[in-house]
This record gives C-alpha cells, sequence and structure tokens, in this order.
C-alpha cells in the first residue's frame, strides 16, 4: 500500500476508510495520467492528438440507478419520488463496505480538485477512479487546485467512480448491478457498475443543486457567454438541445457549456471544462469544439479506425451520444477564471419533436416562470440509457429535473426573482423541428438559430414587432436578420394547416396536463401563463 504522484493530501485515504489498496496515484498531470491509460489499454489515441475510449455497455446516464440516501439531513429536504429515489442509510453503508473491500490490492487514481470557480463559492472535492481516463476526466472537467498546494486538500465531497464493482440488488436495495448513490450525511457519492463518465459530472451537479440554494445561489443547467460589451447570456436546456452548440459562438467569450451558479455578485461556471456532443460534428458548422480537440481531450464512443487512427464523427455504430471532454481553456474565446457579472438575457432551449413551436419567441415574466417549470423538450437519442433513436417528447422542469434534489418550485422561485431584480429578457428557442413532427419535418438549420439566437442576445430584437402565437401566446419577432420569414410562423411552415393545429392542441393539452403538479406553487399569473 503505497502513494504515487504528485503531492498527496495529508488527508489521506484512510479518512474514507481504504486500506490495503495497491499503489494510489495521486494528481497525476494530463501526460501522466494518458500514459497510465496506454500502459492499462483503457484507450487509443487518435489522429491529432484526442484519447478515444469506449464506455461499454451503457453510453448514457442511468436514472433509474440512482439514489439519495434518506436520513434526518435529506428527510424534508428532498423532493422524493421517481427522479429521487431514496435508499436507506443502511444499505447505503453495506454497499460502502462492499466497495472499500473491492478496492483491496487495486491500483487508485485520485485527483482533488474544486467545483465552481468562484472562489467565493467553491466546494473542495476528491475523485477516486480505478480507470486513469476518469480519473483524466475529473482532471479535465473540474477546477484545478494550486498543484503547490495539494497536500492541504480536504474535500467537502468525495466521489468514488468503480465500473468494475457491481451491486447486488437483493442485498444492495439497488434497482440494477449499477448504483449512483448520493449521502449528504456522509458526503460521498459512490457509483458503480458503469464506465460512462457523465455520470460522475453529474452526480457532482447534484450535489451542488442540493448545498448551493441554502447559500442564496441559484443553480442551473444551462451554458453562458457574454458579448463584446460584457452582457451574459444564459442557455437552458436538456442534453443535446445546442447548449455547448449555441453558446460556443465565435463572436461571444465562452463562460461555461453545461452548470452554472447564479449569485448576488453574478454567474459563475461550476466546471473548468466542457462536455460537448460530437455526432456529425464538423468544422464548419462548429469550428469552436472542433478546434478543441487535441491532446489531452477524452472522446467517448466516437468511432475510429484502428489502424489509421482517423476518426468518423458521423457514426453512430456505438451511439448518438458520442462526446468530447476538453479544458474550458481549450476553446480560444474562454473568460478564465469563468466568472461574469449578472446576465441581461435568458434563453429556453427546446427541441420541439411535435413541429409546433416558434422557432424563437419573448417571453414575459409569468410565461419565463410557466416554461421553466415546465421545461420542455424532447429527450435527444442516446443521452440516457434505455432512449431509441427517435426523440422523445418530454418534460423536465428547470431543464434538467434528473439533477434537482429540491423541489422545481425553489428553484423557479429564485430565478423569477432574479429575472424581475435585474430586467432580464427571457427567450423561447425551438431548436428542433420545423414543418411536421419528426419524421415529417424537418431539423431547424443550425444556421438559422444561430442568427435568432445572435440578433436576441445582441439586442437587435429589442424594437422588432412581435405577435402572439396563437396556441402559446409567446411573442413571435415579425422579422429576424438573416432568417427567412416564413420560418418564424411555424403554422405556415406546415402544408397540411389541420394537422399542425391537431399537433399544437396536443401538445398544449400535454403542457396542462403536466403543469398540474404545479398549481398548488405556482401563483395565479404563472397559471394564466399556459398554452390556450
Amino acid at each position: 500500500m503505497q502513494n504515487a504522484g504528485i503531492r498527496p493530501s495529508r488527508y489521506g485515504l484512510r479518512e474514507h476508510g481504504l486500506r490495503n489498496f495497491n499503489i494510489a496515484y495521486w494528481n497525476l498531470g494530463t501526460a501522466q495520467l494518458l500514459e497510465r491509460s496506454v500502459q492499462r489499454h483503457e484507450g487509443l489515441f487518435a489522429t491529432g492528438g484526442p484519447f478515444v475510449v469506449r464506455t461499454g455497455q451503457f453510453t448514457g446516464r442511468s436514472p433509474r440507478d440512482k439514489f439519495i440516501v434518506r436520513d434526518d439531513v435529506t428527510e424534508s429536504t428532498v423532493n422524493w419520488g421517481p427522479v429521487n429515489q431514496p435508499m436507506s442509510a443502511e444499505h447505503f453503508d453495506l454497499l460502502y463496505r462492499k466497495m472499500l473491500a473491492y478496492l483491496q490490492g487495486h491500483d487508485l487514481f485520485v485527483h482533488d480538485c474544486f467545483a465552481g470557480a468562484d472562489p467565493r463559492y467553491t466546494m473542495p472535492i476528491r475523485v477516486i477512479t480505478q480507470r486513469a481516463w476518469h480519473c483524466l476526466f475529473a482532471r479535465q472537467l473540474f477546477i484545478r487546485p494550486n498543484p503547490l498546494k495539494t497536500e492541504d486538500h480536504v474535500p467537502e465531497f468525495t466521489i468514488f467512480f468503480l465500473p468494475g464493482f457491481h451491486a447486488d440488488p437483493a442485498e444492495d436495495g439497488t434497482n440494477s448491478e449499477t448504483a449512483i448513490v448520493i449521502n449528504f450525511k456522509k458526503k460521498v457519492v459512490l457509483i458503480a457498475g458503469t464506465s460512462y463518465a457523465g455520470e460522475l459530472k453529474k452526480s457532482v451537479f447534484t450535489v451542488l443543486n442540493y448545498l448551493l440554494p441554502e447559500r442564496g445561489i441559484l443553480p442551473m443547467h444551462c451554458s453562458a457567454n457574454m458579448g463584446a460589451d460584457g452582457k451574459v447570456a444564459l442557455f437552458f436546456g436538456l442534453s443535446g438541445t445546442g447548449k455547448t452548440t449555441l453558446s460556443a459562438d465565435p463572436s461571444r467569450r465562452l463562460i461555461g457549456d453545461d452548470e452554472h451558479g447564479w449569485s448576488d455578485d453574478g454567474v459563475f461556471n461550476f466546471e473548468g471544462g466542457c462536455y460537448a456532443k460530437t455526432i456529425r460534428l464538423s468544422r464548419e458548422k462548429e469550428p469552436q469544439i472542433w478546434n478543441a480537440i487535441r491532446f489531452g481531450t477524452i472522446l467517448e464512443n466516437v468511432v475510429i479506425d484502428t489502424e489509421t487512427r482517423l476518426l468518423d464523427y458521423n457514426s453512430d455504430v456505438h451511439t448518438e451520444n458520442t462526446r468530447a471532454a476538453f479544458r474550458l481553456a481549450f476553446m480560444n474565446n474562454a473568460v478564465l477564471p469563468s466568472v461574469a457579472g449578472h446576465p441581461s438575457h435568458v434563453v429556453f432551449l427546446t427541441a420541439d419533436a411535435f413541429g409546433v413551436l416558434p422557432p424563437i419567441a419573448r417571453m414575459d415574466p409569468d410565461q419565463a416562470m410557466y416554461h421553466f417549470l415546465s421545461g420542455y423538450t424532447a429527450k435527444v437519442a442516446g443521452t440516457e440509457r434505455g432512449l431509441g433513436k427517435e426523440p422523445k417528447a418530454t418534460f423536465s422542469a428547470g431543464f434538467g429535473e434528473p439533477f434537482l434534489p429540491r423541489s422545481p418550485d425553489v428553484y423557479a422561485k429564485m430565478l423569477g426573482e432574479r429575472i424581475a431584480r435585474h430586467r432580464v429578457s427571457c427567450w423561447l428557442v425551438n431548436t428542433g423541428w420545423s414543418g411536421g413532427p419528426y419524421g415529417v419535418g424537418e431539423r431547424i438549420e443550425l444556421e438559422y438559430t444561430r442568427a435568432m439566437v445572435s440578433a436576441a442576445v445582441e439586442g437587435h430584437l429589442d424594437n422588432v414587432p412581435t405577435k402572439p402565437d396563437p396556441i402559446f401566446h409567446v411573442h413571435v419577432p415579425e422579422n429576424v436578420p438573416g432568417v427567412p420569414p416564413e420560418l418564424l410562423n411555424p403554422r405556415g411552415m406546415w402544408k397540411d394547416k389541420a394537422a399542425y393545429d391537431r399537433f399544437a392542441l396536443e401538445l398544449s393539452a400535454r403542457f396542462h396536463e403536466n403543469f398540474k403538479r404545479f398549481s398548488g406553487a405556482a401563483g395565479g399569473e404563472v397559471l394564466s401563463a399556459a398554452p390556450g
């Protein structure tokens, strides 16, 4: 049992109950972790330098296998249900003991880092993995510590990522051999039975979503960027709706692509890296992401020719949910450190599989609250275990309900207060289909979506006349520079107008049915913002 690497923390592994492991590699650099990954046959280098890995059976998150320990800390504060499934403290303790026993005789990779770019609100974390590339993922995605001060690092939360360990549902209180379990009392996260690295980042995000509201900070599932004038825009949306793609705008500076906090001082990134979807990635459409794929970048489930080491971003043979994990600094216009002022614009991204929502519309504050609580979008293929190739229409409160331990209205109230206080302009942008539903219509061209978003966040639509959508009542601009006027009228894009009316009314009914669960918490003004 020995330590190796760079300045191990004096708060050692015995503090976590770890005994009789083989070697613990602490805080290795990128090149060192890649060397270990190659030695352990964990992946392949591709032309240009990125490291390509496979995540095996699971190429997306496993929401049915995620649990929160139910105890005196969480009993009255967690929104228990299908999203936040309870696990008993006894089952957690048993699972923890089994995992510690499993690690005996294994090599470990340990990385001490932080979540939160604003030093006033940052959370020290420790990631313990059995694979070198998972440790590199943590190094690329989280905030790195001062390398001269790692000996003093004391984690507030510790995450174990052990894909080789499998839970026993009959003994451990899980639904399968896979388990993602958060214990807020013991400040430990256990991840077992999956190699999908997204579980690591989203577990930390879930922890922050629970802890930060008590400190007066709104955690948000959004990307953020900043214009030359310093004005900040936020982009809320589920995976695959365009958060990374639309915030990675060459004319604006990227604050972050996925997770942020909004304090009394402004917004800050929770992470130090990006986790971008790469399916059908091209240099022409997404040049910043393309250029960020280099030595140090991890590519998950991207198809590689093992002889030539060339990549095929168009292939979905492994999954639609191919990913690139890289440092935020790899983006040539990143805001570093990734801290900025209060937003002037908030954009809700929805991939409308029905094809009836307008491609862009302004919302008043009540409409913004209604759509934030609704969180309508389509889950895109591959982002979760069990999803097929077709998008699935869904409602996910806060545009990220799987990561919200508290009731969604807690986050909605905080967002509404900030929108009112800072007079934020709110927009609904459909990055999904037009001219018909999925399978009939066409996905809205990225070129046009970029033009609409740019016009909105740069203030070019502030004085453009709008018309209320007859069903959804949001305010649709009459014209947008660089966008065909006919695209702004969703009904006009359908050849079969009667079919549009049927689909629009069906989606409206789904909104009403979903919102019944918020009828007691939402005020009358918000309820009146429902579709007609």
